[in-house]
């Protein structure tokens, strides 16, 4: 009964921690304590060939990002898995697969995915959502909930004949839990239609609104048709609703419409664009 392309930096692909502690045990000399903190210079070189700094310090900023501590073990792990993948590309480049026309494809396709993310990240610092536009959207979502919850139980038929039996049933003092046995909702039907405590929007919008009619203890007196069928809806009781506060849920909120904002202006690009 109830209702129910992001953007971003690519994955990372890195060791997992019990892949990393089984390579620094077999691998000592690789897995030297890192530096503790950033350098210009070489992290470490591998059959000659240096692995900058630089990229280990970028690799641990993107960790850091995602809310990774940065720590020994993290630098560690970092300088294990470029020192890894140093030596599986010297390996590659003596195949020759670089030069396979699948394998340039997709090299070239992930360079370039690379670009369009830095280039999204870009945008969006350079648009970004400002507090007064995430408190608007707030206010709007509030409004949207409403003020108020309610705790009700339905019965779903198919037809409407059937709906209006059950009511005619009710009006001569049967049960509403008994006849919510014939219930088309298996979710509700052997809880005596119980719904439990939900706001309006939680619904479709024939059934909130029916609800929101209703006072407490009764039910609708004409079957109620949505795009499930017929129903019978009975308030058993209402609340005032707890909101959450602006500061609790702004960063989820500016998240989001920052989202919204760079599917908007990639909507736009493309419609811009000339495609044949």
């Amino acid at each position: 009964m109830k209702n129910t392309l992001r953007f971003g930096v690519l994955a990372l692909v890195m060791a997992t921690s019990s892949y990393a502690a089984s390579a620094e045990e077999s691998t000592p000399a690789a897995t030297a304590k890192a530096p503790a903190a950033a350098s210009s210079g070489p992290l470490a070189k591998v059959n000659g060939t240096a692995i900058p700094g630089a990229l280990a310090d970028w690799l641990i900023s993107e960790q850091a990002a995602q809310g990774a501590p940065v720590d020994d073990q993290l630098r560690a792990r970092v300088r294990q898995h470029l020192i890894q993948r140093e030596a599986l590309l010297q390996a590659a480049r003596k195949t020759g697969l670089e030069k396979d026309p699948a394998v340039r494809q997709r090299m070239e396709y992930v360079r370039d995915d690379q670009l369009v993310n830095a280039y999204l990240q870009d945008w969006s610092k350079k648009n970004p959502v400002s507090d007064a536009q995430v408190r608007v959207e707030y206010d709007k979502k509030l409004k949207a909930l409403g003020d108020t919850e309610y705790n009700a139980r339905h019965i779903l038929v198919e037809k409407e004949d059937d709906a209006k039996a059950i009511i005619q049933k009710l009006g001569k003092g049967e049960k509403f839990a008994t006849l919510a046995k014939a219930s088309m909702d298996p979710g509700s039907k052997d809880k005596g239609g119980e719904l439990g405590w939900s706001r309006p929007n939680a619904f479709v919008p024939e059934f909130s609104q029916a609800l929101a009619k209703l006072a407490k203890g009764k039910y609708t007196t004409t079957p109620v048709k949505t795009q499930f069928g017929y129903h019978i809806i009975m308030l058993d009781d209402s609340r005032k609703a707890a909101n959450p506060k602006f500061e609790e849920v702004k960063a989820q909120l500016s998240q989001g419409m920052q989202q919204e904002a760079v599917q908007k202006h990639i909507g736009a690009l493309v419609a811009k664009a000339k495609v044949e």
